[in-house]
C-alpha cells in the first residue's frame, strides 16, 4: 500500500518492467518453470541472492534446505546464464559470531556443508533436531550456522562466476527510502518495540553498555545495487566481502537504543497500550528471569483470568509466549559485541561520484539515531501494527491514564513493602532504660 506509491505517482512505468515468475528454492531446479529458465538463462544478466528463511529457531533441517541448498541451486542456475556480470549474495554480518572480531573475508566452515546436504536426504527430523545442539556448537541459532555454511559452499561452487558477498548486521526499518520509519515485519528489534510500546514488555537480559549494530535496510539495498555494478564493471579475480555494518562508522549502544525508544514511544504512543512503557535491562540472567516471572507471566495469567471471568478470550499468556521467544532469540545479541571491519565497503563509497552516493546513499555520517529512533517507532505502529498517525491524540490520552495507573501502582507497592517494617516499629516500642543503683549508705564504706 505505502511502499511503492511514490513510485507508482512519479515513474508507473518502471514497475511495468517486472516480470514474477513463480518458484520454491526448496525444491530441484528452485522450482522455475522450463520456459522461465530457458527466459533467465537467456536474458538475465544481474543475480541478487536474497531468499532465505531468517528466523533465528528455525528447524536445523529446514534452514538447511533453504540457506544452504537453495544456495546450491541457484549457483547452479547462475552457471547457465549466458550473461551473468554479477551475483550478489545477501548474507549476514553475524555467520561468524563465534570470532570476537570479524573482517571481510571468508573464513573456515563450522562443518562440511556438503556431508549436512546428505543428511538432509535421508535423516528425519527428529533426529536432526536431537543433533542441532551438537552440530551448531558455539554459534546461537540455526540461522547464522547456515549462513556460514552458505559462504563456504559459494567458495567452492561459484568460484568462477562474479560473485560479491554482502553482510548486513541487524537489520532495522528504513532510514529514508522509501519511507522514513517503513518497516514490514516483526523481525529483529521491530517486536521489541511493539512489545515495550504496547506495555507488555518490561525487562530485556542486555547489557547496555555494548554496541547495538543496527543498520536501516535502505543501507544495504543501496549497497547491493552498487556491489553489483562494481562487479560488473571491474569484475576482480577474487571474492569480494562487504561488512554492512554502523558499529564502526556510526556506533549506537543498546542503552541509548533503550533511551530514545522509550522516548519516543511515550510521545507517539500506540493503541490500546496494556501499561505504561517502561522497559529495563537487566545484566544478570538470574535476575532477569526473577524479573520476567513477575513483570511478564504473572500480569499476563492475571489478566487472562480477569478475561475469562468477563466472558472474553484470553490473550497474555500468548502473546507473553511469543515476547519470551523474541527476547529470547536476540539475548546472544544484546549481551555480546563484535568489531566487523568495513575497509571494502569505505573503498567502495570513495569510487562514487558525488551524483551516486546521493542517489545510492549507503554512508551513515548523517545519521541521527534519536530522530531514526522516531521515526522507527511511527513506522512500526504505522505500517506494522496499521495504526494510523490519526489515531495518536486517543492513544496518547489512553497512556496518560496507564501513567497515573502505573505510578499508583508503584506507590501501593511501596506502601505494602514498608507497611510490614512500620508496623514492627510501632507495635513494641522500646523499654525504657532503668536508672543506675544508687551508692552505698556512707556507714557502709570503707574507712
Amino acid at each position: 500500500m505505502y511502499l511503492f506509491d511514490h513510485l507508482r505517482s512519479t515513474a508507473p512505468e518502471v514497475l511495468r518492467k517486472l516480470v514474477a515468475i513463480q518458484g520454491d528454492i526448496m525444491l530441484p531446479g528452485l522450482g522455475v518453470s522450463t520456459e522461465d529458465a530457458a527466459t533467465i538463462i537467456a536474458k538475465v544478466s544481474v543475480v541478487f541472492h536474497a531468499a532465505a528463511t531468517v528466523k533465528f529457531d528455525e528447524a536445523l533441517k529446514l534452514s538447511l534446505q533453504m540457506n544452504v541448498l537453495g544456495t546450491k541451486r541457484l549457483v547452479e542456475l547462475c552457471h547457465r546464464m549466458d550473461k551473468l556480470v554479477a551475483l550478489v549474495h545477501v548474507s549476514t554480518a553475524y555467520c561468524n559470531c563465534d570470532r570476537g572480531e570479524v573482517k571481510e573475508e571468508i573464513y573456515p566452515p563450522p562443518t562440511d556443508p556438503y556431508k549436512l546436504i546428505q543428511l538432509v536426504d535421508w535423516m528425519d527430523d527428529d533426529t536432526f533436531n536431537h543433533l542441532t545442539p551438537k552440530l551448531i556448537g558455539s554459534r546461537p541459532n540455526t540461522y547464522t550456522y547456515t549462513k556460514a555454511l552458505a559462504e563456504h559452499l559459494l567458495v567452492q561452487e561459484a568460484a568462477s562466476l562474479p560473485l560479491v558477498i554482502v553482510r548486513p548486521s541487524i537489520v532495522a526499518a528504513a532510514w529514508r527510502e522509501p519511507l522514513p520509519g517503513w518497516v514490514d515485519n516483526l523481525n529483529g528489534p521491530t517486536g521489541l518495540i511493539v512489545g515495550a510500546g504496547k506495555g507488555m514488555l518490561r525487562t530485556l537480559h542486555c547489557r547496555g553498555e555494548l554496541v547495538a549494530d543496527l543498520i536501516p535496510v535502505d543501507i544495504p539495498i543501496n549497497l547491493l545495487i552498487v556491489a553489483a555494478w562494481h562487479t560488473a564493471i571491474y569484475r576482480k579475480n577474487e571474492l569480494v566481502v562487504y561488512n554492512c555494518v554502523s558499529g564502526m562508522e556510526r556506533p549506537v549502544r543498546w542503552g541509548e537504543i533503550n533511551e530514545h525508544g522509550m522516548s519516543a514511544l511515550r510521545r507517539n504512543a500506540m493503541n490500546d497500550v496494556v501499561w505504561y512503557p517502561n522497559l529495563h535491562f537487566t545484566q544478570h540472567k538470574t535476575l532477569n528471569t526473577i524479573a520476567v516471572l513477575l513483570q511478564h507471566w504473572l500480569p499476563a495469567y492475571l489478566m487472562d483470568a480477569a478475561a475469562r471471568l468477563a466472558g472474553k478470550r484470553p490473550i497474555m499468556v500468548r502473546i507473553a509466549q511469543k515476547l519470551d521467544r523474541a527476547a529470547s532469540c536476540l539475548e546472544y545479541f544484546t549481551t555480546h559485541e563484535w568489531r566487523f571491519s568495513n575497509d571494502n565497503v569505505q573503498s567502495l563509497w570513495s569510487q562514487l561520484s558525488s551524483q551516486d552516493q546521493h542517489t545510492f546513499n549507503f554512508a551513515l555520517s548523517a545519521l541521527h539515531w534519536p530522530t531514526y529512533m522516531e521515526q522507527y517507532c511511527l513506522g512500526t505502529k504505522r505500517y506494522v501494527m496499521k495504526e494510523e498517525l490519526a489515531t495518536l491524540p486517543s492513544a496518547r490520552k489512553h497512556l496518560t491514564k496507564m501513567f497515573w495507573m502505573d505510578l499508583a501502582t508503584r506507590m501501593i507497592g511501596v506502601a505494602a513493602l514498608a507497611a510490614p517494617v512500620f508496623l514492627a516499629l510501632t507495635s513494641h516500642p522500646p523499654s525504657p532504660v532503668s536508672p543506675p543503683p544508687p551508692p552505698p549508705p556512707p556507714s557502709l564504706l570503707p574507712s
